[in-house]
């Protein structure tokens, strides 16, 4: 089979086993809305929160942070949950770039779907500030490719390594930064409603993050899969 079909069949694998245990799904989810849940019990004994000048800025950190913990929740396992039995069928039938997309594409349909579940449940227990919700949700979408791209290569880093979970840490700092910085200001400028052209380079950045990003597991994972 070429890579495409190669890519396609270990999607449909990924999709398969994820529906029939929901183990990453349902355990994210659950932190997801226990996280809110708690934000909110905080943050209801000030009852003036709401109402003050810092609350949109707050509402919008918050709720990257929790995305952000969620990724790694869900994303980090992408390798850990995987024998070596079943590494080793993967290597007899498979290359290894179809396996390395087929693992960013998954993440990134699982975040999309999580990300959008946890802007729902978020905006049920915080008012929501945004003046441009399509905006946000683009933004939104846009962070959970972000996230699944570069968590889903520093995960095969580490689990060659290991499984060093602090080796994760230090791998997807440097990266992760950056595109928190440029997500958190997006969605700024979404819920102040301010003209969509002033984010056109930001986007840019950010796509040109996650290009390089999935170009550069292409080429690093050939050599971690031949170890």
């Amino acid at each position: 089979m070429n890579l495409f079909d190669q890519t396609i069949h270990l999607l449909k694998k990924e999709i398969l086993l994820e529906w029939r245990s929901k183990y990453a799904f349902n355990g994210v989810l659950l932190y997801v809305v226990s996280t809110v849940f708690v934000c909110y019990m905080a943050f209801n004994l000030n009852q003036g929160f709401v109402d003050s000048q810092g609350y949109p800025l707050v509402w919008n950190v918050l709720f990257w942070v929790i995305i952000l913990f969620a990724s790694v929740n869900a994303i980090a396992k992408s390798f850990l949950q995987e024998s070596k039995g079943r590494l080793l069928y993967y290597y007899a039938i498979a290359g290894p770039h179809a396996i390395i997309l087929s693992k960013i594409i998954y993440n990134i349909l699982l975040m999309t779907l999580l990300s959008i579940l946890a802007l729902i449940i978020y905006s049920v227990f915080f008012k929501n500030p945004t003046v441009d919700n399509l905006y946000y949700c683009i933004t939104v979408l846009l962070g959970s490719i972000s996230f699944s791209t570069v968590f889903t290569m520093i995960s095969a880093i580490a689990s060659k390594a290991g499984n060093n979970g602090t080796l994760m840490a230090i791998l997807s700092f440097p990266v992760i930064i950056p595109v928190i910085l440029l997500l958190i200001r997006l969605s700024k400028r979404a819920m102040d409603g301010l003209d969509r052209g002033l984010s056109t380079q930001d986007i840019v950045t950010l796509l040109a993050i996650n290009v390089i990003v999935v170009a550069t597991s292409l080429i690093l994972f050939p050599f971690l899969w031949r170890d």
